[in-house]
């Protein structure tokens, strides 16, 4: 039994013995220690075999480069080396053939065209308020008979509306026409004056020429409409009296008409006012009417943050009316080139816009990119990216993932606390 024990004391003395050798042989073997990182700095002056580095930067702001390795300020992770031979010293993302047909990942180009801005919205159709008269009163009268009865009635220019009377045309009238009959050279200054007076009053120019014509007055004087259009309000009845300066007729026409169409206020910069706008109508979807881009109104709905672009369209043949929805289609000249990509390749988050990029390497990195508009499907892009580079379309989502676990590991590493020397 003694012997037994002796046994087993002896084999655990030489394990200890053993692995304690061992220690102390890795602790002085020059591949550790400050060794090992003069030699990694060597490496990394030289670049990965064939290739010299040029600068270092971060991964997470490519577009700022350092003049020595270390740490960065922005991401608290190391800076990786570039080098000559246009190599990154960080790996980035690598993905295998099988690997991304399975994950459905598909690549686009960046490149550099000057596109035309469009953009699409619904808009309303309403009366052109530049095209509406007013027929009023200007002495007290009555109706006597009424010959447009309705409100939104067409009525066409010259078209008879009400026929009136109007005690105060009756006496003007009176005394237009006693100075016609007084063929004197001193009257003409008041037959001058008789017939403005007329005029001032209301009356039509139709009735004062009958008046000159037949030299007979009339107590009924027929009202007519004054352009083509229709009806808008109806102030009058027939056998109604009315008031000095009361509204009789609104008449507006339909020769043009507006189309107010919302537009985002972030996509309002690309208005251009005169520029031509296309409209069609779901009554006539065939149709295309032409328009102009008049005005942008100078305010934002608080609720739907849009602005109103008013649009004047040519509606001859009347075929557009008041309260019809209409599909508007804006254009602007084409600006000067740039750096486009599919929108389908950014990932938008609070705080930065990033493009996942195939390096020539076949590997995957994250680049962060500044946006500008967006049109058709593609968004400009004003830093980050250069023309013929390749971008990730689908499927970037989990490679952005990769990359950002990939990130927190290194920089876990890297903020670690070396591990206590064993003892001899």
């Amino acid at each position: 039994m003694n012997t037994a024990r002796w046994i087993i004391v002896v084999c655990v003395a030489s394990l200890l013995a053993a692995v304690g050798g061992y220690m102390w042989a890795q602790r002085a073997s020059p591949g550790t220690g400050d060794g090992a990182t003069a030699a990694g700095a060597a490496r990394a002056e030289t670049g990965p075999a064939d290739g010299k580095v040029l600068y270092w930067r971060d991964p997470m702001k490519p577009e700022i480069r350092f003049d020595k390795p270390g740490k960065s300020p922005y991401m608290d992770m190391p800076l990786v080396p570039v080098y000559a031979n246009g190599k990154s010293g960080s790996g980035g993302v690598a993905v295998s053939a099988n690997m991304r047909q399975s994950l459905g990942i598909r690549l686009g180009r960046v490149e550099k065209a000057a596109m035309t801005r469009g953009l699409a919205a619904v808009g309303s159709v309403a009366y052109d308020e530049h095209h509406t008269s007013l027929v009023q009163a200007r002495a007290s009268g009555f109706v006597v008979k009424l010959h447009v009865k309705a409100a939104q009635d067409r009525v066409r220019q010259g078209q008879a509306l009400a026929e009136v009377t109007v005690p105060a045309w009756v006496e003007a009238q009176g005394e237009y026409l006693s100075l016609l009959n007084n063929e004197s050279d001193s009257s003409s200054a008041l037959r001058a004056a008789a017939r403005a007076r007329l005029l001032l009053l209301g009356v039509p120019t139709a009735a004062v020429l009958a008046l000159e014509q037949e030299r007979k007055a009339s107590s009924i004087a027929t009202l007519t409409a004054p352009i083509d259009g229709v009806i808008a309000e109806l102030g009058v009845r027939e056998g109604a009296a009315f008031a000095e300066g009361e509204l009789l007729f609104r008449v507006n026409g339909l020769g043009s008409v507006w189309v107010n169409a919302q537009v985002p206020e972030s996509q309002a910069g690309i208005l251009v006012p005169g520029n031509e706008v296309q409209v069609r109508a779901a009554a006539w979807p065939t149709q295309v009417f032409k328009g102009r881009l008049q005005a942008i109104l100078p305010q934002v709905d608080p609720a739907t943050r849009t602005l109103t672009a008013r649009v004047v369209v040519d509606n001859r043949d009347g075929r557009l009316t008041p309260g019809m929805f209409v599909q508007v289609a804006f254009t602007s000249p084409a600006a000067a080139p740039q750096l486009w990509v599919p929108s389908e390749a950014l990932i938008v988050t609070g705080q930065r816009s990033v493009v996942i990029r195939e390096r020539d390497d076949g590997a995957f990195e994250v680049v962060n990119v500044t946006i500008g508009s967006e049109a058709d499907g593609r968004t400009a892009i004003l830093a980050g990216l250069e023309e013929g580079q390749i971008v990730v379309l689908s499927g970037q989502f989990l490679i952005d993932s990769e990359a950002s676990l990939k990130s927190t590991v290194n920089r876990l590493s890297a903020a670690s606390p070396t591990a206590p020397e064993p003892m001899p």
